[in-house]
């Protein structure tokens, strides 16, 4: 009677200091942040979709900055390239991470030089058309700030969580936990939105 008592108490003991070693929290916390990771991708495809609808607004209404408009195609292109997108297998390699911040950023950087280029144009932002798509374009690029800020903060609370005893343990004995790389920009200023100012001169 008493040794199955001690063998129960023995595993309700051995199950608590299980679950206190990482066995559940590390996935959770991973899973967190590969949803999180998701949501950063779901938004950065919502701003490679919109960029068709610019093309045709632009190339029917400024020539001119057709050269500044095919720079923004091709970063597109660059950054919707199979090669260049990542999985969560990826998320602990900073060369893969470097590489789509690298991508991303270009066509933010495109994007944002043809919007200030069309700026000139009156007739062009006096559009219904052109008016909507900034509409979208804004709360594309906020979304896309909310949704790194939100990963960030999910990659830190998992990094810590496998840094941190007693998670530590299950987190490298079990289930051999690797840092994950958290979104940087990768040039100067290029997480924020682009801002124009679409009042007549």
């Amino acid at each position: 009677m008493f040794k199955g008592l001690a063998k129960v108490a023995t595993l309700i003991v051995g199950s608590a200091l299980l679950a206190s070693c990482g066995i559940n929290s590390v996935p959770a916390a991973e899973e967190t942040a590969n949803a999180r990771w998701a949501d950063v991708e779901a938004q950065f495809q919502r701003r490679a979709n919109l960029i068709p609808n610019l093309q045709e607004i632009v190339m029917s209404s400024a020539e001119q900055e057709r050269e500044t408009l095919n720079a923004v195609i091709e970063a597109r292109a660059s950054a919707t390239r199979p090669e260049i997108q990542l999985d969560e297998d990826d998320l602990n390699d900073p060369a893969a991470m470097q590489r789509y911040s690298q991508a991303q950023n270009e066509l933010g950087s495109a994007l944002s030089r043809l919007l200030v280029s069309v700026e000139q144009y009156p007739e062009l932002r006096s559009q219904d058309n052109f008016g909507r798509f900034m509409t979208q374009l804004e709360g594309t690029e906020n979304r896309i700030a909310v949704a790194i800020r939100d990963y960030n903060e999910a990659v830190r609370q998992y990094n810590t969580t496998i840094r941190t005893f007693p998670d530590t343990i299950g987190a490298n004995i079990i289930h051999g936990a690797e840092p994950m790389v958290p979104y940087e920009a990768v040039t100067e200023g290029a997480e924020v939105a682009p801002t124009l100012d679409m009042r007549e001169e």
